[in-house]
């Protein structure tokens, strides 16, 4: 149930400005911008043209020109919303006219530009428009591989042949991508890896045919309703059954791997091939998500041998937790003789250095410190950088290390910066595009060259862009239970101790995310249609345990089985503590909001804890443990089979009858996450009770309620006029 750490509309606007509007998200890259082969430069888009813009010098050079890619039947070249170059750059690849699965643009059309001759032809071609899914050149540039209606499909450049390599694909049995569960909780999307000698292919084939619909009712798009059915496992369900299978590009009957165990009880959540090899290394989970194997098969089929396991008491995160979203690729050293692992299994999460054939392993970064994410491997110098923060988890700096286990950390981000850096490292490690923010520093970016961290170029701000003073500040507090929480404060303008103002509470609070990182979003509300300190706010947020802070795997741990509870009495416990060490604020008007998560955090509060908040506004709440999906669920709660108390008791709905303040509840009736039966329940639980509040449905949005015209601007007038009136601004 989680939702992106949203910001206030002006610093979104800032730093997609500032992260992304010098880059393209290249073919597949959803993150992150694309490199020159030689890490001296990058490639994007400008005004309709593919360009490689040196980092020194920021001079641009035109490679593909928009006017090479206008179609024959068009009068008007293609919009490049995604690109890849062959290895000899003799072809590129163009991603245009896209539309969205679930929540990324990942379907649409292809188009190939020969540079040689200039033809440009369109991939795929036979098929339905719109329909051709994460389209990939061959290594040696001969052929692409796609997607299209869950079958997977080679086309031959030179002779235009297209080779259907399966034909059993439906909506439910899906080969080469993934259903919606290992989309949303693996970040699994792109289903299938070319072999290093292009002659194969290795995919995943999701088997959903066992799992039921959840049925979406579209009742304004018609004069007749109609319904909207998605592939959704609930918690306590069995999973989709998912297995590996390598197929020749010529055709034929596809090679099924036999990997250990029954497939209804694991996942397979990453797959690559070895760097010059026709073998394939896998990660297994079990469905408990507590049972970690990495195995080993060949192209030929057959057995998959496991190589290395690792187990937990609670949960393993997968490579998407801390890879930014993203599990794709292996961190392969000498060529595939070994490669690098994350792991929490001596209390933090540490790099370490696995021999292929799983027997060696050697701690990189020893120390009582979390890596937050990893950033590049350097390996002719012997390095490995990586994000993390030891002194203070709210922030996040550079480190890099040495790869044997035996170099110092040494932190790269200059000092005198505290804040939030983020980085995005050039092959080789010679350049890395930089950006820094934090809660008092508007984010910039500018070219720097490591590791001596010099900076060789700027970003210009966009016009108009300036810094402003806010009255935020960072803090710690002690609850009497002995947990001390990071959280951030907004003060209200002209503030006056002697007075008593407001307290409105933004909380998350479950495993998939924070919300007292320090930066320059921290303090903005972006649905108050205003500004909160001139309205007279104290606007706070607080991390409880159970968050992904950079703390510890025993902190992040500890809401195993516990969401609902542990991670409402703290917040509820941190919030009591302020009002005992602020008398200024207003224990009389105390308002709590959130998101996804967030939303349900929200209902907890309000309803255990009655007498310390009074105003809650939930969006898209988890009303009921039961009805979300498997993974997410089950891998944070356990199995209902073996522990629905811990589900019932983390329940909103449980705890419903308790409501005594104001409620607004707000729901997307089209939200394919978070269903919509969530609010239903709810809403007929606080009528059993006799409860009063306010509802708000919007018709067809999804979970992030941005669809239609006027709906943003009508979610924050809703939201800010039921604030306003229910827990009043300004000094008494």
């Amino acid at each position: 149930m989680k939702i992106r750490n949203r910001l206030s509309h002006t610093a979104f606007l800032l730093a997609c400005f500032l992260l992304f509007s010098i880059t393209l998200n290249a073919q597949f890259r959803l993150r992150g911008i694309r490199w020159s082969p030689d890490g001296a430069g990058f490639l994007s888009v400008s005004k309709g043209n593919i360009v490689r813009t040196d980092v020194v010098s920021g001079q641009e050079t035109v490679l593909v020109s928009s006017d090479r890619l206008t179609p024959s039947e068009s009068a008007k070249p293609l919009t490049v919303n995604g690109f890849s170059f062959s290895r000899d750059s003799s072809v590129v690849l163009i991603f245009t006219n896209t539309a969205r699965v679930w929540r990324y643009n990942t379907r649409g059309d292809y188009y190939l530009l020969n540079r040689r001759n200039n033809q440009l032809r369109q991939i795929g071609k036979d098929r339905p428009a719109q329909s051709l899914l994460f389209a990939r050149l061959s290594p040696d540039g001969s052929s692409v591989a796609y997607v299209s209606q869950s079958n997977l499909y080679v086309e031959n450049l030179a002779t235009g042949k297209t080779t259907q390599l399966t034909t059993d694909g439906t909506r439910k049995r899906i080969n080469g991508t993934f259903d919606w569960a290992y989309e949303e909780e693996f970040g699994c999307r792109d289903g299938f890896r070319w072999s290093p000698d292009g002659k194969q292919i290795a995919y995943w084939q999701v088997d959903a045919t066992g799992i039921r619909d959840y049925l979406m009712l579209n009742t304004t798009d018609s004069v007749y309703s109609y319904v909207v059915p998605v592939e959704y496992p609930k918690v306590g369900q069995s999973p989709s059954p998912a297995r590996i299978g390598i197929v020749d590009i010529t055709g034929g009957p596809t090679r099924w791997l036999d990997i250990p165990g029954d497939p209804q009880q694991h996942y397979l959540v990453r797959m690559e091939w070895f760097p010059s090899s026709n073998e394939l290394i896998i990660q297994q989970l079990n469905r408990k998500q507590n049972q970690s194997v990495l195995l080993v098969a060949g192209a030929s089929g057959g057995s998959a041998t496991p190589i290395y396991r690792e187990n937990s008491d609670t949960w393993i995160d997968t490579k998407e937790a801390w890879n930014g979203g993203d599990p794709g690729g292996w961190e392969w050293l000498q060529g595939g003789k070994s490669f690098l692992w994350v792991s929490e299994k001596d209390g933090w999460r540490h790099l370490y250095q696995i021999s292929r054939d799983g027997k060696k392993e050697t701690l990189l970064t020893p120390g009582n410190y979390d890596v937050a994410t990893l950033s590049a491997i350097d390996e002719v110098n012997r390095y490995v950088y990586f994000m993390a923060s030891p002194d203070n988890p709210t922030q996040r700096y550079l480190y890099r290390t040495r790869l044997d286990g035996k170099g110092k950390l040494e932190r790269l981000s200059p000092a005198g910066r505290p804040g939030t850096h983020t980085y995005d490292i050039s092959p080789g490690g010679r350049f890395a595009m930089h950006s820094f923010n934090s809660h008092t520093s508007l984010p910039v970016t500018n070219w720097v060259r490591l590791p001596a961290h010099q900076t060789v170029r700027e970003v210009p701000r966009p016009p108009g862009a300036s810094s402003t003073t806010r009255n935020v500040e960072f803090f710690k507090v002690t609850t009497d239970d002995g947990v001390t929480l990071d959280g951030w404060l907004l003060k209200p303008a002209d503030f006056d101790s002697t007075k008593k103002y407001p307290a409105v509470f933004f909380v998350y609070g479950e495993p998939a995310s924070t919300t007292t990182n320090d930066v320059f979003s921290a303090g903005n509300n972006f649905l108050f249609d205003g500004d909160m300190a001139k309205a007279g706010y104290f606007y706070i947020a607080l991390d409880n345990r159970g968050t992904p802070s950079l703390k510890g795997a025993a902190w992040r741990k500890a809401i195993y089985r516990k969401i609902g509870r542990i991670n409402v009495r703290d917040q509820a416990m941190g919030a009591k503590k302020l009002f005992q060490q602020h008398a200024y604020l207003d224990t009389s008007r105390v308002a709590v909001w959130g998101w996804s998560g967030g939303g349900s955090m929200t209902l907890h509060l309000l309803f255990q804890y009655p007498e310390i908040y009074k105003t809650g506004i939930s969006i898209a709440a988890v009303g009921n443990q039961l009805f979300y999906d498997n993974i997410y669920q089950e891998r944070y709660m356990g199995l209902p089979q073996e522990n629905r108390e811990d589900f019932v008791a983390g329940s909103p709905i449980t705890y419903a009858r308790n409501l005594r303040g104001n409620l607004l509840y707000i729901h997307g009736t089209g939200d394919d996450n978070v269903h919509y039966s969530n609010a239903e329940v709810l809403i007929n639980e606080l009528i059993r009770h006799n409860k009063q509040f306010q509802v708000m449905p919007y018709p067809n949005r999804t979970h992030g309620i941005s669809e239609g015209e006027g709906t943003t601007q009508h979610l924050k007038t809703l939201y800010t006029r039921y604030l306003l009136q229910h827990c009043p601004p300004g000094p008494r």
